[in-house]
């Protein structure tokens, strides 16, 4: 006789509801997503739809998925050109590092700030830093 095994149903409490970590933990099988600072009712709800096999996702998770989906994503080579300016680097820099022409860093950062609708390299920064699209480095 074989025995069915179930998958786990994860129910995720965090501090850190940044878009990417949402995602990740969506994609890693996490069936509902809540900040530490839900209340205990949204907490009771999430944990009995779990329980009953479905997922759950306060409004204000949900939100923030919907935005992000009618956003383009970056690149992989976006995000790293995101990240050398996050580092200060000039497009120069970046290139070198990159093993690409400065021509080519400014069409990604050209279509860096358009993706993020950010009017310079330090809001697509701060807007990407907190989205959790990029790490920023505390010295």
């Amino acid at each position: 006789m074989s025995q069915r095994v179930s998958k786990p149903r994860i129910v995720m409490m965090t501090s850190c509801d940044q878009e990417q970590n949402i995602r990740r933990a969506l994609s890693a099988g996490v069936k509902a997503f809540l900040a530490k600072r839900s209340h205990p009712q949204q907490i009771q709800e999430a944990v009995r739809r779990v329980a009953q096999g479905q997922s759950f996702l306060p409004p204000e998770i949900g939100l923030k998925l919907a935005e992000s989906m009618s956003r383009s994503e970056l690149t992989k080579r976006e995000t790293q050109v995101l990240q050398y300016l996050a580092l200060g680097r000039t497009n120069k820099e970046i290139g070198r590092a990159l093993y690409i022409g400065e021509g080519t860093v400014k069409h990604h950062v050209k279509s860096i700030l358009s993706k993020l609708n950010a009017t310079g390299r330090g809001e697509a920064i701060a807007f990407a830093a907190r989205r959790g699209l990029i790490h920023l480095e505390i010295v």
